[in-house]
């Protein structure tokens, strides 16, 4: 399996690129975002590489960083999310932009990406959710494992009973998410259930 290759851009299509390796062109699809960033780097570059197998065809997909592959490989465990589909996602939003949309049950922000509707952005959300929200607020980074601590899963605990409470008080759902996210970043570590519900609702009153 091919885990990685540096080399020269050659061209680049709508979704692919061609990356001369030692005078062999590889064809390697990637998100709009990185064909976009490549477009603009000088020299070598290095791709991180998902080596794909179905039947006879190999296909290769690109990251320049591994945040996006992650995202990759955790979206294509969703059924009916291929890796087309994955690099669609990942070309519509940040890799931040999925966590919050997915811990926030955002369905309306995944139905950017071409070839998601609201069935698939349903059940993106329903298998995702809680391997993302207990750090979707945070910096970029890669999803939560699923054998992260208990402390992750804890954080994930109250902002989602948080992001609850506000609802039930009449709040939209994204609106909520967006305040207990920031309450949460704020607080940081040990905040309680209690104290993202008044910082949320402060921060919605703001």
């Amino acid at each position: 399996m091919i885990g990685k290759l540096t080399g020269i851009v050659d061209s680049v299509g709508e979704d692919w690129v061609i990356l001369d390796v030692g005078g062999v062109g590889y064809m390697v699809h990637a998100s709009g975002r990185t064909l976009g960033r490549l477009q603009t780097l000088h020299g070598p570059v290095s791709l991180l590489v998902d080596t794909r197998m179905r039947e006879e065809q190999i296909t290769l997909f690109g990251f320049l960083e591994s945040a996006e592959r992650d995202w990759f490989r955790l979206l294509t465990q969703v059924q009916g999310v291929g890796g087309r589909v994955a690099l669609a996602l990942l070309t519509a939003l940040s890799p931040e932009d999925l966590a919050r949309s997915i811990a926030a049950e955002d369905k309306r922000n995944l139905t950017r990406a071409d070839g998601v509707g609201p069935k698939l952005a349903a059940r993106i959300v329903n298998e995702l959710r809680d391997r993302v929200s207990s750090l979707a607020f945070a910096a970029p980074r890669a999803p939560v494992a699923a054998n992260d601590g208990a402390a992750a899963a804890a954080a994930g605990d109250a902002v989602r009973d948080a992001v609850s409470a506000l609802v039930n008080l009449g709040y939209g759902r994204a609106d909520a998410y967006s305040a207990v996210a920031q309450a949460a970043q704020a607080a940081g570590d040990g905040a309680t259930l209690e104290m993202l519900v008044r910082a949320g609702l402060k921060e919605l009153g703001a």
